[in-house]
């Protein structure tokens, strides 16, 4: 028996990316499927979110963020650019957003085509390990695609003559992620029960060791 849980992520999150190695395992070591479930970061679906939210939240999220990806072995820096545009001076958001939305259509988009996990581990040490700036520039992006056995300048041309249905599926994501019991990322919902945030992955898996996933 095949042992699939649901991962609702975002190409914001430095915990989505932090936990990305942890899930390849997962199914790599386990009789388990991980049905990947991108969504839009919550800057972007609820806007006000921060902009209300006390400073202390974002100073904390910075130092958190780096010193999680260092107890995990994972070089990390706040993305240059940013996938979500954002004045920092203010914490608001303009409406249009020149990265996310592609970026999470083709996420969706490799997902339906079975190379969900890969693509989203591919593309976020792209925009979140620091090794390049610009991971929008150049090939950069290309690049880390074909590493998933993905082809971008095909996936772009179908992302975008397909816009209003993936659009649609990532908004079923979203309200998907809420039913499964929280809206932030990574969340992983395994037969009904949600796990939010990379330092619960212990508990997933020692979860779906108890309800029997047998090792590989």
């Amino acid at each position: 028996m095949t042992h699939t849980l649901d991962l609702y992520w975002s190409f914001r999150s430095p915990y989505s990316y932090i936990v990305m190695p942890r899930l390849l395992e997962l199914e790599r070591n386990f009789d388990a499927r991980v049905n990947v479930r991108p969504v839009l970061p919550i800057a972007v679906r609820q806007p006000e979110f921060f902009a209300n939210s006390d400073p202390l939240w974002f100073s904390y999220l910075f130092r958190d963020s780096v010193r999680s990806a260092e107890f995990a072995g994972m070089p990390l820096r706040w993305p240059r650019p940013d996938p979500v545009a954002m004045d920092f001076a203010t914490r608001t958001y303009p409406k249009e957003q020149p990265h996310i939305h592609r970026l999470t259509r083709l996420g969706q988009l490799a997902a339906e085509r079975g190379h969900g996990l890969a693509v989203l581990r591919a593309v976020s040490h792209l925009i979140w390990s620091g090794e390049v700036d610009g991971w929008n520039e150049g090939d950069h992006l290309a690049l880390a695609l074909a590493k998933a056995g993905c082809d971008l300048a095909e996936m772009d041309a179908a992302q975008q003559a397909e816009a209003a249905r993936l659009d649609a599926a990532i908004a079923q994501n979203e309200a998907d992620q809420r039913t499964g019991g929280h809206y932030g990322v990574p969340l992983m919902v395994y037969d009904g029960e949600p796990f939010f945030g990379q330092d619960r992955y212990d508990q997933l898996v020692w979860r779906m060791q108890q309800k029997g996933m047998a090792a590989r």
